[in-house]
């Protein structure tokens, strides 16, 4: 994700809560009044009345009444910093939807691999919580535990945290390292999302393996 779309007109929409998950990441709720998304679709967003707007992934289900976003905050960032003090009450302005990072029905048919790195599990968040009898398994590359966000939301089995630095999760070591050593299914879809450089490597793996590129699916974060 990468320039605000300028063109759309912002709404303005009031902060409901802000959850953090850890000292550095936290999900943003508030207000969806008449604002229509397709699961894996992000918006641009930023204060209200600030010139700065940043590109978030929704985080929350279709059916949700209320919008959601997960944010980590940059340390040198300026909007992640902002959002990270809003009160319910405060004012965003939104704009969006944007992307193609969505599941069609054919692909729901199949069995869905998400692969993500950190807060690139949100628009695949927002998929499995809108689709409730989806086949997936969801590949999270998280550094330590606390990263592991959200994880309940998840069927028992369905989330595999791979930690690359301790071994508290489910796999010691990176997705592409989980990878390397899986049963890769050529028939399932999968859903990529991320650092440019693991979605790089994961489709290179994923290539190797003979899934066929339509059948691949990528959202790069950064």
């Amino acid at each position: 994700m990468s320039v605000a779309k300028t063109s759309i007109k912002a709404k303005i929409a009031k902060v409901l809560s802000v959850r953090h998950l850890n000292d550095s990441t936290f999900v943003v709720r508030f207000e969806r009044g008449d604002f229509q998304f397709e699961p894996g679709q992000y918006l641009a967003l930023g204060l209200k009345g600030k010139i700065q707007k940043r590109e978030y992934s929704i985080y929350s289900a279709r059916e949700d009444d209320f919008l959601e976003i997960l944010v980590k905050e940059v340390l040198d960032g300026d909007v992640s910093k902002r959002l990270k003090t809003l009160n319910p009450g405060d004012e965003l302005e939104v704009q969006g939807p944007f992307g193609y990072f969505t599941i069609d029905e054919k692909k729901k048919e199949k069995h869905i691999y998400f692969i993500a790195s950190g807060t690139g599990i949100s628009p695949c968040h927002s998929l499995v919580m809108s689709n409730a009898d989806l086949k997936f398994t969801m590949l999270h590359g998280v550094r330590t535990a606390d990263e592991r966000y959200d994880m309940m939301d998840y069927s028992k089995g369905n989330y595999v945290a791979c930690t690359s630095r301790e071994g508290t999760g489910d796999f010691y070591g990176r997705v592409t390292d989980y990878l390397n050593k899986a049963n890769i299914k050529t028939d399932a879809a999968y859903y990529i999302c991320g650092n440019s450089n693991m979605i790089y490597d994961v489709f290179d793996i994923l290539k190797g393996a003979g899934v066929p590129q339509d059948q691949i699916h990528t959202e790069v974060y950064f």
